[in-house]
């Protein structure tokens, strides 16, 4: 399966804001944005070109693949899906991201970054109603249970603390269970809660034409 494996920090320094690809080190001082906050490259520190338009549209895009790690066909497809549905598409978009398998366990708890979230998928340590699912993009519904599997429950990244591992707040439309290393989805989650450094409506607007 096609992925990117190069440096994320460098994707971050690209599109200039901090897209929380590298679990934990994103929140410490070691962050790329804190130390280097310049485009990289031989001319990332040169004088910065104004970006309007298409490219403003582009790098909406961009964020929102690279925070989730799709490539553009599958990508596409969310964006396709979510037009041909009843309801704001920008918001039914990012819906659709946040359901993904892998960023659910990201949210729960189970690894520090999506990346490494989605590497627990690929590996079955995670179960969905009491079955191994080891596809990352599966998209969990309302009522799903999300459990890491009993032989794999010593591998799990969860915190004691009030904090998750991956450094945000709890969401609301998730239900966990520190202790059983679970969690049920209770709702769709709503724009507000999904925290992105996005704004939807430009990718709408760029796919739209």
């Amino acid at each position: 399966m096609a992925r990117y494996t190069g440096a994320v920090c460098r994707l971050c320094r690209r599109d200039g804001v901090k897209l929380f690809l590298k679990g934990s080190r994103c929140f410490s001082d070691k962050c790329a944005i804190d130390k280097r906050n310049f485009p990289p490259g031989q001319h990332g520190q040169a004088r910065a070109k104004k970006i309007v338009g298409y490219g403003l549209q582009l790098r909406e895009k961009q964020k929102a693949k690279r925070i989730y790690f799709t490539l553009e066909g599958q990508f596409r497809s969310y964006y396709e899906k979510a037009s041909n549905k009843t309801g704001v598409t920008g918001e039914l978009l990012l819906q659709q991201l946040e359901r993904r398998l892998d960023n659910v366990a990201y949210r729960i708890g189970y690894a520090t970054s999506r990346r490494q979230a989605r590497q627990v998928v690929r590996h079955g340590h995670v179960s969905v109603n009491g079955r191994k699912v080891n596809i990352p993009s599966f998209q969990v519904k309302i009522g799903d249970v999300i459990e890491i599997r009993e032989k794999s429950k010593k591998m799990a990244i969860l915190e004691s603390s009030g904090q998750f591992a991956s450094g945000l707040q709890q969401p609301t439309w998730l239900h966990i269970d520190r202790e059983a290393f679970s969690g049920k989805v209770l709702a769709l989650p709503k724009l507000e809660e999904i925290q992105l450094p996005v704004n939807e409506q430009l990718i709408v607007e760029l796919y739209s034409k």
